[in-house]
């Protein structure tokens, strides 16, 4: 199949029926399945600052970190359920528990704010202990259920398309964000809304609501799956105390790297590939930048369009802070489909490659696009705070600064389009370069690559607080109107052009696992 093709026959798979498992018809189900859940789990995780610095009364910086922290748990522990998946339960036996867990943490979470107190702004020590307890044992369920359901759903989906079929498989990959993409966009204008005007308690409803949806189309589309046996447990430890061994390249290994070789190398044109786990380790790394910068877009991005005038028209309608991650979805709506049906046809023709160019060509690319959106958030930020200073608002933070929230939108274009081809390119990377055993970890792990950079952005932001503030205003200030987010996404840019630099160093030098 053509890359560029949208809704192909579905082909019969490797040991199932012709007709009647597998294929674009599964794999459609499975995206609607993960469709509903993005919905469910961003509606909390897009407006959770907002959340934090309001009803629960915390401060921006302290807001942040805890959100970064959080967002790191949210895509470390895919490891723990892709483990459990491959190992055990099984990817479709995982994502049942997943819902199960859903459904658990969205109740828990509306329960806390229908029990929260009304008052708009209270300082954090009017929150009882054991409610904010309650709180967050619920906000950590909740990552621990996304944990489980978000590779093994993406990864069981790849799995619907046969080895055979390498272009619809990366295809696959394109449209489960396209359409994941619409998931965002729902969860961060619509939810956002009714928790900024209806109420947070509304809001959490509402996700619990499109849980129910979510388990209902997975059990819908249950006979068309072309589901896998879990690997066999001996093979997994073996595989991991391997990898361990190959990373610490001891000489009282070399045994156990011969076992890896074995192990990752099961069909003929594998042997000799190499070890992969050694050469994941730096794309790893270097992909743990790309995720420190992104991360913005969920804390500081958000608090920035919060100071702006978000009016649209006459009628007075003002945009939620959150909504403005919408537009990060705008750039997926538009790209992916430009993306996969004419500039992979196109590079196709020209290098002969399935997907057009290569997945570390395209996630290099997303990097350096990550590093143009941090410039031009840093441009924008230092014009926003002229602005403030001109109009006489550096000390009246509750006053809109006279700037449009139009002046931001590009750097959340920008962050879309790094996001198209990083995000996506690394998921279909780690998806091929690991055993086919341990497909749902592979997704994990470059998930976990997001996860480590978030924890990363969180200490940056919490050491440069701590640096700054004692020099005199913190860079991150709760009036940001005298605060430097700008000089902070300038070393966010810096950052991002060194990563580029690194990763096309390592990237120039991987042989890939599969050569097809």
């Amino acid at each position: 199949m053509e890359s560029g093709e949208l809704l192909p026959r579905a082909e019969p798979s490797v040991g199932s029926k012709p007709g009647r498992r597998g294929g674009w018809l599964a794999a459609f189900f499975l995206i609607a399945v993960v469709f509903f859940e993005r919905i469910g789990f961003y509606g909390v995780e897009g407006n959770l600052i907002m959340y934090l610095t309001s009803p629960l009364g915390m401060s921006t910086a302290t807001a942040a970190a805890g959100v970064n922290a959080w967002s790191g748990t949210v895509l470390v522990l895919p490891l723990v359920g892709a483990l459990a998946a491959d190992s055990r339960l099984g990817r479709y036996g995982a994502v049942m528990a997943a819902s199960v867990l859903y459904l658990l943490s969205l109740g828990m979470l509306t329960a806390s704010s229908a029990l929260q107190t009304s008052q708009p702004h209270p300082p954090s020590s009017t929150t009882p202990p054991a409610r904010l307890a309650f709180f967050y044992a619920a906000l950590y369920l909740l990552a621990l259920a996304q944990g489980f359901h978000r590779p093994c759903a993406e990864a069981l989906g790849a799995d619907q398309f046969a080895p055979t079929e390498p272009a619809s498989r990366s295809s696959y990959f394109n449209w489960f964000h396209f359409f994941v993409s619409w998931g965002y966009a729902i969860a961060a204008a619509g939810i956002s809304y009714v928790e900024e005007n209806a109420g947070w308690t509304v809001g959490f409803g509402a996700c619990w609501v499109t849980m129910v949806l979510c388990l209902a189309v997975f059990l819908l589309g249950t006979r068309t799956y072309r589901a896998e046996e879990p690997a066999d447990r001996r093979l997994l430890a073996d595989t991991v105390r391997a990898w361990v061994a190959s990373m610490s390249r001891r000489k009282d290994t070399i045994g156990t790297e011969r076992d890896l070789c074995r192990l990752l190398a099961r069909d003929a044109e594998e042997e000799g590939a190499g070890l992969v786990s050694v050469k994941l380790l730096p794309i790893w790394l270097t992909s743990v930048v790309f995720a420190l910068v992104i991360s913005q877009v969920t804390t500081l991005f958000t608090k920035q369009g919060s100071t702006m005038d978000r009016r649209i028209g006459t009628s007075g309608f003002a945009v939620p802070p959150a909504a403005l991650i919408s537009f990060i979805s705008v750039s997926f709506v538009i790209m992916v489909p430009v993306y996969d049906r004419a500039l992979v046809p196109l590079a196709r023709r020209l290098t002969g490659h399935h997907a057009g160019i290569t997945t570390l060509q395209r996630i290099g690319s997303g990097i350096a696009v990550s590093c143009l959106a941090m410039a031009v958030a840093a441009v924008v930020e230092a014009r926003r705070l002229r602005v403030a200073s001109d109009a006489g608002l550096a000390d009246r933070p509750d006053v809109a600064v006279p700037m449009s929230l139009w002046w931001i939108v590009p750097q959340y274009l920008l962050i879309g389009l790094a996001r198209v081809l990083a995000a996506i390119g690394l998921e279909e990377f780690f998806y091929d370069q690991v055993p086919a055993a341990l497909r749902s970890v592979g997704v994990a792990l470059s998930l976990s690559a997001l996860g480590v950079g978030s924890y990363a952005s969180g200490a940056v932001v919490s050491a440069i607080d701590w640096a700054t503030r004692g020099s005199g205003e913190s860079w991150f200030s709760d009036n940001l109107n005298r605060a430097h987010l700008d000089y902070f996404y300038w070393l966010l840019a810096g950052l991002a052009a060194l990563d580029v630099a690194v990763f096309f160093y390592f990237a120039n030098r991987y042989v890939y696992r599969n050569k097809g």
